[in-house]
Parts: C-alpha cells; structure tokens; sequence
C-alpha cells in the first residue's frame, strides 16, 4: 500500500510540475501579447509629424526658407511665409481655421509655395513691424517681401485671427498679382 501511495504521490506530482509549467508559458505568452496590442495601440495614436504641421496636409510645404525662395522662383509663384508656435493658443486657432477653409487650402495648393515656421529667420525683412505669432507675410518670385499686403491690425499689422479668413482670402488673391519690379 506504501507503494502505491508513494506512486501516486510521485505521479500527482510530475502531473502538478506539467501543468504548472504550461500555465507559466501560457502567462508568458498572453503577457508579450498584451504588451505588442499596447504598442500597437500607441503607435497607431500617434499622429506623424510632418511639414505641414497642421496648416494643410495635402499641401505641399517647403522644408526650409532657403528652399522655399528657390521653388518660388523657380515655379514664379507667390511664396507664402507663416510664422506660428506650437504651444500658442492664437497660433493654434488660426491653424484650425486656416485648415479648415476650402477656399484658402485651394488657393495655397494651387497658387502659392508655402512654408511654416516654429523659428525665426535671418532675413529682416520677414519682420517688418517686430517678431510675434502668428504672422503670415507673403514674398513675390521676385524675392520682394510684400510689406504692402498686411492683415487688419495696426499694432500687428502681419498678424491674423480665426474671423480674419475673408481678408486672408483676398490678400491671397492680392499676392498672385507680383510686384513690377526693374530689371
């Protein structure tokens, strides 16, 4: 009787390290599953960044301001200049209304050659009246900063709010019409 107790013992226990050994590996599995779902999960939240920086993803955006005077002159399209911070609520909410108006999209798709900037640049002429954000100044081919196409504001004259959009339109328009300038 010892013999058969001491084997069932024995059996039970071998029985108990196998299940416990397919229980561990089932833990292991369902944990590396669950920590590739939650990748996977913060991985499609997370939106890219790219040039457009919400202005207008299906526009095409120059990388540089260097680059963005060679396509204007290249292509003799008006290039369009926006300076804006990332964490500036009026930036923010000129950016949503500049998104989302058609009109304005079609135009800077189809007419302009456009950069957005979170930095200054070098060139004065980019600030005529000081550096604040938002702004948005246009340049001719000619590589002439048009101070004469500005927004409504005297204090900052370059500047434009979201209820603002019906002037941006038309200094848009004003901008395709290129300064004569001498050769």
């Amino acid at each position: 009787m010892t013999c058969f107790v001491l084997y069932s013992f024995q059996s039970q226990k071998k029985m108990f390290k196998g299940l416990l050994s397919v229980f561990l590996a089932l833990v292991a599995v369902t944990s590396i599953m669950a920590k590739s779902e939650k990748t996977a999960v913060k991985q499609e939240k997370r939106v890219p960044q790219t040039l457009s920086r919400g202005w207008g993803d299906q526009l095409i955006w120059a990388q540089t301001y260097e680059e963005a005077l060679f396509w204007a002159r290249s292509r003799n399209k008006p290039l369009m200049v926006i300076f804006h911070l990332d964490d500036c609520p009026h930036s923010q909410a000129l950016k949503k209304a500049f998104a989302k108006d058609k009109e304005i999209q079609r135009l800077a798709d189809e007419h302009f050659i456009l950069l957005n900037l979170v930095y200054e640049t070098t060139d004065k002429h980019l600030f005529p009246d000081g550096q604040y954000v938002p702004r948005i100044l246009f340049v001719d081919p000619s590589m002439t900063v048009r101070a004469d196409i500005s927004g409504p504001y005297s204090n900052r004259k370059y500047a434009y709010e979201p209820s603002d959009m019906k002037l941006l339109r038309n200094n848009m328009e004003r901008a395709k019409t290129f300064l004569k300038t001498e050769l």
